[in-house]
């Protein structure tokens, strides 16, 4: 059995992190705080937190981090679902979907260019 390190801990807990805010913003009763003066922020609200799990499992050197990604990707249009019938104060909206879906979109892109970056720096 391999001998646990700092490193092996922190994805794993960063990842639980990740996914902890991704559900309180998606699933707490009321959007927190005021509305933002700023039209459509909270596309990119959405977008950041399907991005980050999957970033995380990218970066962190997560074999799996596909499945992570596939995870996020249909969790979007669930999590919309959800909102719409489940939470009084909430609503479903395909442009969220949307968000979701780019921000996973852009993180795998990410990771796969860091994680080509480091096969070339090794050969």
């Amino acid at each position: 059995m391999p001998a646990l390190t700092t490193r092996s801990l922190m994805v794993p807990a960063a990842l639980t992190v990740a996914v902890v805010v991704q559900l309180v913003v998606l699933y707490a009763p009321d959007a927190p705080g005021p509305p933002s003066p700023i039209p459509h922020s909270d596309k990119v609200i959405h977008a950041l937190v399907f991005a980050l799990p999957v970033l995380v499992a990218g970066l962190g050197g997560r074999v799996w981090w596909p499945a992570a990604a596939v995870l996020c990707a249909v969790h979007a249009p669930v999590s919309e679902v959800i909102q719409h019938v489940a939470l009084p104060h909430r609503s479903g909206d395909s442009w969220d979907v949307l968000a979701d879906l780019v921000g996973v979109g852009l993180s795998s892109i990410g990771v796969l260019l860091v994680v080509r970056r480091l096969r070339r720096r090794r050969t």
